[in-house]
């Protein structure tokens, strides 16, 4: 473990427990009760004035499509290692339909949008604040510049695809549409729902304006860079939140295969398919391996306040990886300096 990597996780770690002081202290306003947030399928009916959901609301309402919009209008389309995303993403999205197939036995008694929630904690990483750092550490300017073309296309496809799972699913949901006529009010729902949402209309703008080839005005550039930039620390502070609103008693069990599926099965998959599927080897295989290894995001947070379910389980999900990360990464550097020397 690097010392840049050691300072971003306590950074991280400081960020969530002021978080946590806020909440318990009550300074952005009245928390759900441990009561309410303990129910079974941990959808307690929250108050709009409930910080957690406010904080949530923020940050996927106002400064993740910003960050999303102005990513896509800046990608570099006819110059990124296509292979070698492809490399990394089969993998990762092959994990994803494993983790909410497997999940869709229990959509009953945990909500329609538990296997999609599940299936981002497993998959998204947080690539941005540990990854960033802990690839430029380890494989300087020639790493960093792969890793940052996954960071480009992470949230816009993980979140993309998990977004339309999850309408299709709360389209289908009986509870929701018990009198409906099935096939067409789901695929009208599905797909008003997915187009018009925080998450997909901000890539689609995105790409249609980097097609138009106009690049952004410097004052609308910096205006979104603001807003992205608040990302990861509302995210961090989100964390600290509802950690004082739900606490883990309960949840590490969950939280424990979230991790295992994350820090091991995701960063072995990739490792398998990359290297004697898409023949990669060196410091390409190396950088992939490494950013599938990375803890949960804080995104997965996000998404699971949006559709309010298994708040509490994905908060654990994200301490709890962050400090096995510790260990894991170390594992996977051993691993790398056999098979990508």
């Amino acid at each position: 473990m690097t010392t840049a990597v050691l300072a971003k996780l306590l950074a991280m770690f400081f960020t969530v427990a002021l978080g946590w002081v806020a909440g318990r202290q009550g300074w952005l306003g009245q928390l759900e009760t441990r009561a309410e947030a303990a129910e079974p399928k941990q959808t307690a009916p929250t108050s709009e004035a409930d910080p957690a959901r406010v904080l949530g609301n923020v940050a996927f309402f106002i400064f993740v499509p910003a960050l999303l919009f102005r990513t896509t209008a800046r990608l570099d389309l006819a110059h990124m290692p296509w292979r070698t995303l492809a490399a990394f993403f089969v993998p990762v999205l092959a994990i994803l339909f494993v983790v909410y197939l497997w999940q869709r036995r229990q959509a009953a008694r945990l909500g329609a949008a538990a296997p999609a929630v599940r299936a981002i904690t497993c998959t998204f990483g947080n690539s941005v604040q540990v990854g960033i750092p802990f690839a430029a550490a380890l494989f300087g300017e020639a790493g960093l510049a792969i890793h940052i073309a996954l960071v480009s296309l992470h949230a816009l496809v993980l979140l993309t695809v998990l977004t339309l799972l999850v309408e299709m699913d709360l389209a289908r949901d009986p509870a929701r549409h018990a009198q409906a006529p099935a096939l067409l009010r789901t695929l009208g729902t599905t797909a008003r729902n997915t187009i018009v949402h925080p998450v997909v209309l901000p890539v689609l703008a995105g790409l249609a304006w980097n097609l138009t080839g106009l690049g952004l005005h410097p004052v609308v550039d910096e205006s979104l860079a603001t807003l992205a930039t608040a990302v990861v620390p509302v995210c961090l502070v989100l964390i600290g939140v509802t950690l004082a609103a739900y606490g883990v008693r309960g949840q590490w069990r969950g939280a424990l295969g979230i991790c295992l599926v994350k820090l091991l099965l995701l960063p072995a998959t990739v490792l398998a398919l990359a290297h004697f599927a898409f023949g990669l080897t060196g410091l390409p295989l190396a950088v992939l391996v490494v950013m599938a290894a990375l803890p949960a995001g804080s995104n997965s947070l996000i998404f699971a306040q949006r559709y309010g379910t298994l708040q509490a389980e994905t908060t654990a999900a994200i301490v709890l990886s962050t400090v096995l990360f510790a260990v894991t990464a170390s594992g996977w550097l051993a691993v790398l300096k056999l098979v990508a020397p």
